[in-house]
C-alpha cells in the first residue's frame, strides 16, 4: 500500500498493528541513449510497491532528487549535494519514526545514495533503519550475472533498463546498439559508489552516457524476470527486518 494513496485514518489503523515502512530512493539523471531519466527512481519505487503487495507493508513516496554531479553534463540530470540528501533522508526517517512506524527499510536505486543514507542512519536509533539496494540480494545479483555478465557495467545497466522496458516500454537503441568501452577492474574498484569525475570530463570519457554497460542487451522479458525476483527478495528481507523491529520495541 502506498502512503501517498492512503487516508490518515487508514495510516492510523495500520500503525496500531505495529508496522515498518519502505522508503524508495532513486535519482533524476541520464541513463544513456535508451535509458529513461527516471530509471533509478522507477526501479526503486516499482520494486518496493510490488514487494509491499507480497509482504503487506506501506511504501512512502520516493526521494527522486539525489547526488549525480558527474552526469550534469547530460541534459535532464538534476543533482543535489550529498549533504542535502543526508539531511533529507534523516528528516524523512525521523518523521516516519515519529509517526509511529517501527522502522524504515530504505530501497536504494542509485549508487551515490549509499554513503549519505548510511550517514543519516547512523544518526538515528540503532537498528531503526535498514538500507538495501534493489539489485543487492543474492538471487538478483546472480540473475544479473547470468543475463549480462561483465556487460552489466556501472551505469545505464541492462538490468535496470530492462526493468523500465517491462514497465514503460522500449526506447530506440540509437548508438547504444553497439557495445560501450569495456571497463578495467581497476576502474570499477576506483569508481564504485558513483565516484566519477567532473561532468565535462565524465562526458568526454563516456560520450553516450553509458559506463561500461551494454544497455542494448536489455529486453522487457528479462526485465520482468528481474523485477519478479527483486520484488520477492526485498519482501523477504523486509519481513526479516520487520520481525526484528517488532521484537526490539
Amino acid at each position: 500500500m502506498e502512503l501517498g494513496l492512503m487516508t490518515w485514518p487508514e495510516v492510523e489503523a495500520r500503525l496500531t498493528t505495529g508496522v515498518c515502512v519502505m522508503l524508495p530512493i532513486g535519482s533524476t539523471e541520464q541513463h544513456g541513449p535508451m535509458g529513461l531519466i527516471g530509471t533509478d527512481t522507477i526501479c526503486a519505487n516499482s520494486v518496493s510497491v510490488a514487494a509491499a503487495q507480497i509482504c503487506d507493508c506501506v511504501v512512502a513516496p520516493p526521494i527522486a532528487y539525489t547526488p549525480a554531479p558527474f552526469n550534469t553534463g547530460f541534459p535532464g540530470t538534476v543533482s543535489i549535494s550529498s549533504e542535502l540528501l543526508e539531511q533529507t533522508i534523516l528528516q524523512v526517517c525521523q518523521g516516519l519514526l515519529a509517526q509511529g512506524f517501527l522502522g524504515v527499510f530504505i530501497v536504494n536505486g542509485h549508487g551515490a545514495n549509499l554513503a549519505p543514507a548510511r550517514s543519516a542512519a547512523s544518526a538515528l536509533p540503532e537498528g531503526s533503519v535498514h538500507i538495501q539496494s534493489w539489485w543487492g540480494p543474492e538471487p538478483v545479483a546472480r540473475m544479473r550475472e547470468e543475463f549480462f555478465g561483465n556487460w552489466e557495467g556501472m551505469h545505464a545497466t541492462p538490468s535496470e533498463v530492462a526493468i523500465t522496458q517491462a514497465l514503460h516500454g522500449c526506447k530506440p537503441s540509437g548508438v547504444a546498439f553497439n557495445p560501450p568501452k569495456k571497463l578495467s577492474r581497476a576502474y570499477i574498484a576506483a569508481h564504485s559508489g558513483d565516484r566519477h569525475g567532473p561532468p565535462d570530463e565524465h562526458r568526454r570519457q563516456f560520450p553516450d552516457g553509458r559506463v561500461g554497460s551494454h544497455s542494448n542487451l536489455a529486453t522487457p522479458e528479462l526485465g520482468r524476470e528481474l523485477f519478479t525476483v527483486a520484488s520477492k527478495a526485498l519482501a523477504n528481507n523486509f519481513d526479516t527486518f520487520s520481525a526484528i523491529r517488532q521484537k526490539t520495541l
